[in-house]
């Protein structure tokens, strides 16, 4: 956690720059980082169709080109955004508030896509609740200390145990994309044995022989909790107000594309991803409890940014989730 702080805070600098730097015109090249898995469905829709260009053309701006990046972990990605490399980050709710908190307000969100939950699940067979995690055992997440994954430990922790054992399950946590978490859950002899999922990943594990559900998002947050995230800096929103518009517009396609055909959305993931889960299997996947939360408006976050002031990690308490979304993104119905 401390190397992940320290990275960000050298950052800051830079991204308070950014954040002050005005254009004349418009950039034409917009470089978006996500994730692997189906949490980010509306950006394969998105590339596929090619949404953003339509909309930025709309918007006027003729040809842009739009290059997307893809992160095992929202660490790499949020490095990336501080340090110029990419315009705008697709990633979880805790990346959003540190770097807020961090840059004082000069990084802030664009809009959601999906809210969908995400399981822990275990090979081990002793480990049934997280009482029965012992101190040897290792939980694999995206990002150790500021991932979704890793932040929702320490909220059920602090429940379990009492505030002051928030951090209890820290030092469980080993940093691992899920493709790889999948793979030595795969493999009985590996040492992890636990992993803080998401989907499809979490349902292929599901299916795997001795793997079952730990604990998931909503029994810990109690509703619905934003997944995908696009954020940037507000330099960069200030100074490319119509690509911004158009990413914001292209998500909101997106989500009703899903929507309206799934099995569509699902192929476009399958082309972009690589994916070689049968259409059948992910259709299924679609269908498994709220699976179906694919939605623009930001929700849960405010649960979260109280959970990270609480603990410090946050030094300033937002007053509410506008406080960390662009002006323009105030009409979305989120908590």
């Amino acid at each position: 956690m401390r190397r992940i702080i320290g990275g960000l805070t050298a950052a800051i600098a830079l991204a308070l720059s950014l954040a002050s730097t005005g254009h004349a015109e418009e950039k034409t090249t917009l470089s978006i980082t996500r994730q692997p898995g189906i949490l980010y469905l509306a950006s394969h829709v998105m590339e596929t169709q090619k949404l953003i260009e339509k909309d930025a053309a709309a918007e006027g701006l003729k040809d842009v080109k739009v290059e997307w990046r893809t992160f095992n972990g929202g660490g790499a990605q949020t490095d990336a955004l501080l340090a110029g490399n990419v315009d705008v980050v697709n990633t979880g709710t805790g990346n959003l508030l540190l770097l807020w908190d961090r840059t004082r307000g000069k990084v802030k969100g664009i809009i959601t896509s999906s809210a969908q939950p995400v399981i822990m699940v275990s090979n081990d067979p002793k480990i049934k609740s997280l009482k029965d995690i012992g101190p040897t055992d290792k939980i694999a997440v995206p990002t150790v200390g500021v991932s979704t994954q890793a932040i929702l430990l320490q909220m059920e922790a602090a429940k379990m145990f009492g505030e002051g054992q928030t951090k209890k399950f820290d030092p469980n946590t080993v940093q691992m994309g899920h493709p790889d978490a999948v793979a030595a859950l795969a493999n009985a002899n590996h040492e992890v044995k636990t992993h803080f999922s998401a989907p499809p990943f979490q349902y292929l594990e599901l299916k795997m022989p001795g793997v079952h559900k730990v604990i998931d998002s909503r029994d810990i947050v109690g509703g619905a909790l934003t997944q995908a995230t696009f954020f940037t800096t507000t330099g960069f929103a200030d100074a490319n107000p119509k690509l911004v518009k158009a990413l914001r517009t292209a998500t909101e396609q997106a989500v009703a594309f899903i929507k309206k055909d799934p099995k569509a959305a699902l192929e476009a993931y399958k082309t972009v991803s690589g994916d070689k889960t049968s259409l059948d299997d992910l259709m299924a996947m679609l269908k498994e409890p709220h699976m179906d939360e694919w939605r623009t408006d930001p929700q849960g976050t405010m649960k979260f940014a109280e959970h990270l002031y609480k603990i410090g990690t946050l030094k300033t308490m937002p007053k509410a989730w506008t406080d960390y979304y662009l002006p323009d993104s105030a009409y979305l119905n989120g908590n």
